[in-house]
């Protein structure tokens, strides 16, 4: 169990509070690409508690500013594009890309007011469909050489969603390889080409054994927390026989990004956002190691569920997140379909939008949580002492710090560790955009 006090720490994140401040040293998600793909490129950004605007200029070029006028506060969500800047439709005050007032046009000829009128800025970079922001202080970090980074455009896909809840509990579902043998569990195998989100109804890469049954009949696998450079590994086995194991590798790069295998070819990386304290975007890349993805259909399934422009899922706490309980008895775990994202959904929002820790029993297959948890504590003291935490890379740190590896797969049970690795290995070095990124 955790005190009041610590769950204060650890959950809430506007400016000046412990985790916004380490939070802030870390470069993160503030919108999609295609959230600025229209006739006004101009979209209201709400992260780490703060209200902002975001918005591309006729030179391709992107700003992020604070949403409230600095003349008299008025909404800059709905200022006009032009003249190389965000002109407020107050008093007609223009603002160029790093916050710079260009013009004030209600002054007397020849103001020079406008030069002393520098509005709130963060710096924003794109990468691969997402629009990363850096709202601490300083120069920002540089971004490890993932391969969600290094992949080129074409082999990759980015999406979001919305939940009613603090960003730590959504995190932390992805960090909980204990739950999928019974918030994900169906109790029939079907063809995992049926239909989106059922990946955990796959066929683990390696064997003919259907990830639905894995998962149903081996419910106590052994959880391995494993240091590494980014954060850590989560390495859990299902014993399936006595030469076989089912391996899955995930990764928790520190601080808020999961990383795990969708299938042999496709790695999804996931980063969970904080809004404020009471809701959060997870934002996920997928990347593709074999073939170009058919970003229309990946859209398009997508959208099945989730809703833009806001990107809220359809089935949700008003609707009881789909529940059907002849489902629940015959087909599903939940009784709430098919798609996983929904189970994880209901899991983290019916906790509350910020989850009591003080009440938790923790258990062995916990460990990981425990794991990050601690970490997250130190991370905070560390920048409350003015020290660097975890993952603020240079730019020659960055270089070093690639993958991560992840699989799902069943390997030798006497050297599985080496089974995962090699495969690692061999699918990074046949990628079929490696010679491009390198």
């Amino acid at each position: 169990m955790m005190s009041a006090h610590q769950n204060e720490r650890i959950t809430r994140v506007g400016p000046g509070t412990a985790c916004g401040k380490l939070l802030r040293h870390y470069w993160q998600p503030a919108a999609l690409t295609e959230e600025l793909d229209r006739e006004r490129p101009v979209v209201p950004v709400r992260l780490l508690g703060e209200d902002l605007v975001l918005f591309r200029d006729e030179h391709a070029r992107l700003g992020l500013l604070g949403r409230r006028c600095p003349h008299r506060g008025t909404d800059l969500a709905y200022a006009r594009c032009e003249d190389g800047g965000l002109r407020c439709v107050f008093h007609g005050w223009l603002f160029d890309t790093a916050g710079q007032c260009l013009q004030t046009p209600a002054e007397p000829e020849g103001s020079r007011m406008h030069t002393q009128i520098h509005h709130k800025s963060y710096p924003v970079v794109e990468r691969n469909g997402i629009v990363f922001a850096y709202l601490g202080e300083g120069a920002p970090p540089a971004l490890p050489e993932f391969d969600c980074f290094r992949a080129p455009n074409a082999y990759t896909f980015a999406f979001k969603g919305f939940w009613d809840c603090n960003w730590l509990q959504a995190l932390e579902v992805g960090i909980d390889p204990a739950h999928a043998s019974f918030l994900h569990r169906y109790f029939e195998d079907e063809n995992p080409e049926d239909g989106y989100g059922r990946q955990f109804r796959g066929t683990s890469s390696d064997s003919e054994m259907p990830m639905s049954k894995v998962l149903r009949e081996f419910d106590r696998p052994q959880i391995n927390v494993v240091p590494s450079e980014f954060g850590f590994k989560l390495i859990t086995l299902r014993k399936l026989s006595p030469a076989q194991t089912h391996v899955r590798v995930t990764n928790l790069v520190f601080p808020n990004i999961v990383n795990l295998p969708l299938s042999s070819e496709m790695v999804l990386t996931q980063f969970h956002v904080p809004v404020d304290d009471t809701g959060c975007f997870w934002y996920s890349m997928f990347t593709s190691f074999n073939q170009p993805v058919d970003k229309a259909e990946m859209r398009r399934q997508r959208v099945l569920t989730i809703a833009p422009p806001d990107y809220r899922s359809k089935f949700n706490k008003d609707n009881d997140y789909g529940f059907n309980a002849a489902e629940q008895r015959r087909e599903t775990f939940t009784g709430m379909g098919h798609d996983i994202n929904v189970h994880d959904q209901f899991a983290v929002e019916s906790m509350g939008q910020i989850s009591d820790r003080t009440t938790e029993h923790l258990g062995q297959s916990d460990r990981a949580i425990a794991t990050y948890r601690r970490m997250l504590i130190e991370a905070i003291d560390r920048v409350g002492n003015g020290e660097r935490p975890l993952m603020v890379l240079d730019a020659r740190a960055a270089q070093r710090v690639t993958g991560p590896e992840t699989i799902d797969g069943v390997g030798p049970s006497d050297s599985w560790d080496q089974y995962w690795q090699d495969a690692c290995r061999k699918r990074r070095q046949g990628a079929a955009w490696a010679a491009l990124a390198s």
